[in-house]
């Protein structure tokens, strides 16, 4: 199945894009330690109408939104 044009959108949102409406929060988030400003969240979710899975980070060093293939 291919991915749905909000997901195409999706994965190309910066770190402050909120979700689209279809993406579901999936488990709960990971919050990675450090000294400031080094710490980090990371957010997994998935579509509802298309099954992609993403991964949402706050980490400078990681894309904003990774979507993950099935």
């Amino acid at each position: 199945m291919k991915i749905c044009e909000l997901c195409a959108a999706q994965s190309k949102k910066t770190h402050n894009g909120k979700p689209h409406e279809d993406l579901m929060e999936m488990d709960a988030p990971r919050i990675f330690g450090g000294k400031p400003p080094r710490g980090f969240t990371e957010q997994d979710y998935k579509c509802l109408s298309c099954e992609s899975r993403f991964t949402w980070s706050t980490s400078r060093t990681d894309l904003a939104w990774t979507l993950w293939r099935r």
